[in-house]
């Protein structure tokens, strides 16, 4: 008898599903039109960067600096003939910096012992692009000197010569570190909005009364709201994967079951949360602004989406403990660019999995309070 009931819960859910295709355009239309959005919208990659090169030496020694920064792809460098020239087009806003040899870079580079000087001015209104134009610049200019080193044989025997390597992401490219996160923030924001919204509207059309008076037990209707928009959200997560893979080309390392698996569990707390929104805002419009606030804010800021969380203050890193989607961007970057680290994604899951039995049990309780 159970089975039968739940069956038909199920039943009717999938018919309303069907019937209504907002929710089949939250699941699947949101996160192509998210993930495309903020996935080119925001980069924390600088290429194609304006840089004046300015030259005053214009000597041997000098040679090559303007092609150090033209053959790499970060910059679209400008000649200019002297500082003032370069410090002119900075203020007007067409270089966002420029490097600088100045005109005694042949004495100074002959006199033993002496320092040479070589000057990088970049713009520093944002600071954190203004940090990696001139970590860039920076590195331009030691390519330079070092091939100038090499081209005269100046490298001494038993010089130290220092190798970079990035693991995990060895090209540095941002989009593979937020894409995974934005999949977490897309999760959790759908799996939030299709149980808010939907039961939503059933409290104010007075349906969800109707279906609490019926022999369904609670938990047998909250579980089969559960799994037909559970079915929903993991083809959300699907839709998403496809795009990361073969449309920003972010590797993926991890097991697709060590996904599935901690892709469901998650789905579980944000199904659960936007039940618990519902159950507090019976209208759909109060719902959809608490499941945003309680959602996507959170997912965005305090998840390590966008900021390292350790670089923030104590008590802002104290509050992200409480945000589900912390845990979850977590699993996402480890499986995507460092592969199946349990060490990293077992604490993880086992934390989402606490959040998902309180926040079944906190729904299933105030649901029947408010019949009540």
């Amino acid at each position: 008898m159970r089975r039968t009931r739940l069956l038909g819960l199920l039943r009717k859910e999938f018919l309303q599903i069907i019937r209504d295709p907002s929710s089949i355009a939250i699941a699947l239309v949101m996160p192509i039109v998210l993930l495309v959005l903020i996935g080119y919208g925001v980069s924390l990659d600088a290429r194609g960067v304006t840089f004046g090169v300015v030259d005053e030496s214009r000597s041997v020694e000098s040679a090559g600096f303007f092609e150090a920064f033209a053959t790499t792809p970060y910059f679209k460098p400008t000649d200019f003939v002297d500082s003032r020239q370069a410090e002119a087009a900075l203020m007007r806003g067409d270089i966002m910096g420029f490097a600088v040899l100045r005109s005694n870079f042949s004495r100074e580079l002959a006199s033993p012992g002496h320092a040479v000087r070589i000057a990088i001015v970049v713009n520093g209104v944002d600071a954190n692009n203004a940090r990696i134009v001139s970590g860039y610049a920076q590195g331009a200019v030691a390519v330079w000197a070092n091939g100038r080193r090499a081209e005269r044989a100046l490298v001494a025997p038993g010089a130290v010569t220092l190798e970079n390597r990035y693991w995990f992401n060895p090209e540095i490219r941002s989009t593979n570190f937020i894409v995974p996160g934005l999949i977490a923030l897309i999760m959790t924001m759908i799996g939030a909005l299709l149980t808010a919204l939907v039961v939503a509207r059933e409290w104010e059309r007075g349906t969800m009364e109707a279906m609490m008076v019926s022999p369904a037990s609670m938990a047998e209707i909250i579980v089969g709201k559960l799994a037909a928009y559970f079915v929903l959200g993991m083809g959300s997560l699907a839709v998403s994967m496809g795009l990361a893979i073969f449309l920003f080309q972010v590797p993926f390392r991890g097991s697709p079951a060590a996904l599935i698996g901690i892709s469901a569990v998650f789905l579980v707390v944000a199904l659960a949360m936007g039940l618990l929104i519902s159950t507090v805002a019976r209208n759909q419009f109060v719902a959809a602004q608490l499941a945003f606030l309680v959602t996507f804010m959170p997912a965005l800021i305090l998840s390590g989406l966008l900021f390292d969380i350790e670089s923030t203050p104590v008590w802002v890193r104290a509050i992200t403990f409480i945000f589900p989607a912390r845990y979850y961007v977590s699993c996402l970057q480890t499986l995507f660019l460092a592969g199946t680290v349990h060490e990293i994604l077992l604490p993880n899951v086992l934390i989402l999995a606490v959040f998902a039995a309180v926040l079944l049990a906190a729904a299933i309780a105030r649901t029947r309070r408010s019949l009540e």
